[in-house]
């Protein structure tokens, strides 16, 4: 039985998250310019030492949470072994969908293999195998190492709280090592970089969804929607204010009706581009990216570009995983609370082969149809304008 008070606000996780949460919003206020840099810097610093850490704890992920759907232990229900799931399979699906990817799918769909086309790690660039080459990155970024992030963290919140009784916390997590210590000071302080961390998840998740919102109005009516901080900040504040609406309307009312708007409306988007567009080549490169990536997987999954002189793979691939792992204990436990009543290897497939088959048909739809513009159609994208670092300048290319 959980020790936690019923209280929805736990003071000992709530006052340090909030004086932490407050005193870098008060020092990015003061001087950006300076926070900035010193986010690069800590973000250079990690990626260059901590990479190769970085990249096997994903693969380990992966592979756990294969093997574990595989075993015995896939059979185990997250909850009574009498519990029937709560939600049916398709709005499950689109809860998933609207709570690992969102904006990331409709920022990078189009950009990542775009950019990459322009300036590949290792191809010669705007080729037919820099086309190829910017596909398996992106498929790669967005395909089975994501979801296995956040299986991983769904799948063990979910046990711990649905099957033993747990809270349904990332401390939760710890229990078989620490035991009722998690109800301390130490699952505290796993809670409170937890919040933290989500912070720093959502922020990332905003600045790419808001720049880019305020791209497209001011493409479309550049008279009425310039681009700059004010127009930005407005439009942050619409979107936490319907976040809001759907979080206080419930699981059922709000957030699940949400869910399957954002994931009606992303499929109709799809398929409107796939039919108006090269469809032929769509399905071709569709199936061609899935093998090329399907037989390069295990190569990339441990490749951290050593010999080279560059820092693509943490601009790129290592800045990916990071945000994912940040993000990954909100969308853990949202996943986790959506799939009481399925077993560990309906979890598994559900969470991991589902949403990355779509990624990928996504990435084929917009990405590839992006490619056949400039490269069959002739489309100047001014591509060589564009820095692949500099990954929100893009917007202005």
């Amino acid at each position: 039985m959980s020790k936690l008070p019923r209280s929805t606000i736990l003071l000992p996780v709530f006052v340090p998250a909030a004086a932490i949460m407050l005193l870098l919003v008060i020092g990015t206020a003061i001087n950006p310019d300076a926070a900035g840099e010193l986010f690069s810097k800590v973000l250079a610093f990690t990626t260059d030492t901590f990479g190769w850490f970085y990249m096997l704890a994903v693969a380990i992920f992966l592979m756990f949470i294969i093997a574990l759907a595989f075993s015995p232990y896939g059979s185990i229900k997250l909850g009574p072994d009498h519990a029937e799931a709560e939600y049916k399979f398709l709005e499950w699906f689109a809860m998933l969908f609207s709570a690992g990817y969102g904006i990331a799918l409709l920022f990078y769909g189009v950009a990542e293999p775009v950019l990459h086309f322009a300036s590949p790690p290792l191809s010669t660039p705007q080729t037919i195998e820099a086309a190829k080459e910017a596909m398996q990155i992106a498929y790669f970024h967005w395909g089975f190492h994501i979801w296995a992030i956040y299986g991983v963290v769904g799948l063990s919140l979910a046990y711990f709280s649905f099957r033993h009784g747990l809270p349904l916390s990332v401390r939760s997590t710890l229990y078989p090592l620490i035991g009722d210590k998690i109800y301390g000071p130490i699952g505290h302080t796993v809670d409170v970089f937890a919040i933290v961390g989500t912070m720093f998840g959502i922020a990332t998740s905003l600045g790419l969804s808001v720049a880019q919102i305020n791209a497209g109005l001011n493409y479309l009516l550049p008279e009425m929607v310039p681009v700059n901080t004010t127009v930005q900040v407005i439009i942050i504040a619409l979107v936490t204010a319907a976040a809001l609406v759907s979080v206080l309307a419930g699981m059922d009312k709000g957030v699940k009706r949400l869910s399957i708007l954002n994931m009606v409306l992303a499929t109709a988007l799809m398929l409107f581009v796939f039919i108006v567009g090269p469809s032929i080549f769509i399905l071709n490169a569709f199936m061609e990216n899935t093998g090329s990536y399907l037989g390069n997987i295990v190569e990339r999954t441990f490749s951290l570009q050593a010999y080279q002189s560059s820092d693509w793979i943490g601009s790129w691939t290592l800045f990916i995983f990071a945000w994912t792992i940040a993000w990954a204990p909100f969308v853990g436990l949202f996943i986790a609370k959506i799939s009481r009543g399925r077993t560990i290897r309906e979890f598994v497939l559900g969470v991991m082969l589902v949403p990355t088959l779509f990624t990928f048909f996504w990435f084929s739809v917009f990405g590839d149809t992006a490619l056949h513009m400039i490269m069959v159609d002739g489309y100047d994208a001014r591509l060589a304008k564009c820095k692949t670092t500099k990954r929100l300048r893009y917007l202005n290319c």
